[in-house]
């Protein structure tokens, strides 16, 4: 017991000796004099300045080899940004005062730049030919006249390879490159040897991770074909394609760059597969039709053939729904799907009450989407104080919408287009021949940093001699938010007793200004104007104007608009919240 309280005393006599020892040194506090270019560049890597708690070493010899380090790294600092001729001297004062003393020297400059190419691209067959190669060589970030620095170098020569390695010559790659600095005329003469290897061309899909969908499903969604030259960019493509299909949960598309596979490298799809299930419900309200609850299921791999099962139940406080559809796999940029609707709604006096069978065929081009539709429907319609009516038709429909927008869920610059042809005609069941023009177009136009102008307009012809016998999904009803707010939802439209129909003419105006005052809210002023009626001598714009909130929620963008409708003299209030779970 005495051994060990004197070891304890001894231990903690030799720990305080030291701490006094440590005590004992000055502080040692480095002050920096250089020019404002490099000034910000040495406080922030510079050690002996960025560090708060600096001892001054007791021997001399240590603190001359800080003194030769703290030089070393200011040298190697400065030369990353071009300076390859700085005069650096410190000036070690008494009470641990050091002056680091930096003069830059002259900023080294590019004086020439030296591209050569080897391999297939400078072949006579080559795509493209010299005109390929002046475009590469202009791409060239790091030119003559601009001052050199490690990064710029580093990335002019990633820029370049990528440049060439991102089509056709997927093996690209530098085979030597070269700076070298005169210190004494302050330049840099730069060259680079890049070999592309040879033309790739993509081969077959090799598809790994598939368990239950079928094989050929991923083959189906290809855009890519056998034989045309490597593309990076039709690739990442096809792997965001079907990375946003229900069917996978994890895409990784890429190729082997091997260049003895260049004739017919094979393009290797590893995927890992979804749930194939899901259910769902929510809930919500909106000003449009009230109350809601909702649930639905889907199945991805339906049949164990990787058609997708969407089907679900709305209830509405004025709109009731059940629907089915199924979409297949797609042929090439087709996709073809059938369904089956059934449908009540109460809205403004006319209840309509309809079921429907329709196939249709979507097709994707780049920010083009087209749809050819066919639908067999039986419709009912009971107008407040008017006969009740009801008919069978049969309808086509070609839709197609143009969505050049920078964000579709809540977008700020950019342009919608859609434009709607369809009809029927009496030698397939329709009661009359008509014809339904319709056409939307929304620009967003950015102001300043946050704020977005919005511009909205809204046209539509039915032709045909009466609107009697028309199913209402081809006639048109306006008010509502997202259309002419300060009215009810579908309250523009042609009297019938005591209903509002459909009428065959429509046109909407609207212009929306946006302020975010922060990243997620914001609020709005609107003016909108429109009608719906039955002949062109019987429509009369109806104005609305108000203010709103809006709220970026985790769910999308809510609106909640106050707004005025001038020729009813009231305030309506319109809005539409969701909630999911």
């Amino acid at each position: 017991m005495r051994v060990s309280r004197g070891l304890v005393l001894l231990l903690s006599s030799a720990s305080l000796q030291a701490a006094a020892a440590v005590a004992a040194q000055p502080a040692l506090d480095v002050q920096l004099d250089a020019p404002e270019q490099v000034r910000e560049l040495l406080e922030r890597h510079v050690r002996v300045l960025r560090s708060e708690e600096l001892v001054l070493p007791e021997a001399a010899a240590d603190r001359s080899a800080m003194a030769r380090r703290t030089r070393r790294e200011v040298g190697q600092l400065l030369a990353t940004e071009g300076y390859f001729s700085p005069t650096i001297r410190i000036d070690r004062g008494e009470a641990g005062l050091w002056l680091l003393k930096v003069e830059p020297g002259p900023r080294t400059m590019v004086e020439s730049v030296s591209i050569v190419f080897e391999g297939q691209v400078i072949s006579p067959e080559a795509v493209g030919g010299s005109a390929y190669l002046d475009q590469l060589r202009a791409r060239w970030s790091l030119a003559v006249g601009q001052p050199f620095r490690q990064g710029d170098w580093d990335g002019a020569k990633q820029g370049l390879l990528d440049a060439v390695s991102a089509r056709s010559y997927a093996a690209a790659r530098i085979l030597d490159s070269r700076a070298e600095i005169d210190p004494e005329k302050a330049v840099a003469r730069l060259s680079i040897t890049l070999d592309s290897g040879p033309v790739f061309c993509l081969g077959e899909l090799q598809v790994s991770g598939l368990q239950e969908l079928p094989a050929d499903l991923v083959q189906r969604y290809s855009q890519l074909r056998v034989g045309e030259p490597y593309d990076r960019e039709a690739l990442l493509a096809f792997q965001t394609g079907l990375q946003n299909t229900p069917h996978f949960a994890s895409v990784i598309v890429d190729i082997d760059r091997d260049p003895a596979l260049a004739a017919a490298v094979p393009v290797r799809v590893q995927v890992a597969e979804a749930q194939p299930k899901y259910l769902g419900f929510g809930a919500g309200v909106s000003s449009n039709t009230g109350f809601r609850v909702e649930a639905n299921y889907r199945d991805v791999n339906l049949l164990h053939r990787g058609w997708e099962l969407s089907t679900g139940l709305r209830l509405e406080q004025r709109r009731q729904s059940a629907y089915a559809d199924v979409f297949l796999p797609p042929a090439g940029r087709d996709r073809d799907s059938f369904g089956a609707l059934v449908d009540r709604s109460d809205l403004e006096g006319l209840r309509v009450t309809s079921q429907a069978l329709g196939v249709a065929r979507n097709t994707v081009r780049g920010d083009i989407e087209t749809q050819l539709a066919l639908r067999l429907q039986h419709e009912r319609l009971q107008p407040d104080g008017a006969q009740e009516s009801s008919h069978n038709t049969l309808t086509a429909n070609w839709t197609w919408i143009r969505r050049k927008v920078d964000d579709l869920l809540d977008p700020t610059h950019g342009l919608v287009l859609e434009f709607q042809l369809g009809g029927g005609a009496a030698i397939a069941l329709a009661d009359r021949d008509f014809v339904r023009l319709y056409g939307r177009a929304v620009r967003y136009q950015p102001v300043g940093e946050r704020d977005v102008f919005i511009l909205r307009a809204e046209a539509g012809a039915t032709l045909a001699d009466s609107r009697e016998g028309i199913p209402q999904d081809f006639l048109f009803r306006t008010g509502g938010a997202q259309s002419v707010r300060g009215y009810a939802y579908q309250s523009l439209g042609v009297s019938e007793g005591e209903a509002t129909v459909g009428g065959r003419y429509l046109g909407v105006m609207s212009a929306e200004y946006v302020h975010w005052f922060q990243p997620q809210w914001g609020v709005a002023a609107f003016v909108d104007a429109g009608d719906a009626a039955d002949t062109r001598e019987d429509f009369d714009l109806r104005t609305g104007y108000g203010l709103g909130a809006r709220w970026r929620s985790p769910a999308g963008p809510l609106a909640i608009d106050l707004a005025w409708g001038h020729s009813e003299r009231a305030l309506r209030l319109h809005f539409g919240v969701a909630i999911a779970f």
